[in-house]
């Protein structure tokens, strides 16, 4: 028998829910849990979600309204293609409208802390473009945010 040991928490949630498994949205509080993806993937010279990203934004934003001490950094990346100020033009707008997208469920805008990378920082080789074509999620305390 072969075991596949996944240490990936979007491919874990991903399998878990393929498979049927129904994975709880609710601490044992009653709060919502954080959710596990933090990396949304774009098509060439996009920067809207599609409905499913959006779901999961918005689960993302249920999360932040009912913890008001949490603050979450958009990051909004690019692929090589092109000139690198449009790159950075589309990371910032990818940021952006996630960061709209928030506040419109509620999230306070203090909450919110955007970044955009261009092409500076790719996720895999810079040939790989639709990888590096992407928006990330990192969650940072009211401690952390202050710092920075």
């Amino acid at each position: 028998m072969t075991v596949l040991i996944l240490d990936n928490p979007e491919l874990l949630a991903r399998a878990a829910i393929e498979s049927g498994l129904a994975m709880p949205a609710l601490a044992p509080d009653g709060a919502p849990r954080k959710p596990h993806r933090m990396r949304f993937h774009y098509g060439f010279n996009k920067h809207r979600l599609d409905e499913q990203d959006l779901a999961i934004l918005r689960q993302h934003a249920d999360y932040l309204r009912h913890n008001p001490g949490v603050t979450v950094r958009i990051h909004g990346h690019a692929d090589n293609f092109g000139v690198g100020e449009y790159n950075e033009f589309l990371s910032r707008l990818r940021a952006s409208s996630a960061a709209k997208m928030l506040i419109r469920e509620g999230v306070r805008e203090s909450q919110i802390l955007v970044s955009g990378w261009g092409s500076e920082r790719p996720l895999a080789r810079p040939e790989d473009h639709a990888a590096n074509r992407r928006l990330e999620l990192e969650y940072l305390t009211m401690d952390m945010a202050q710092a920075l």
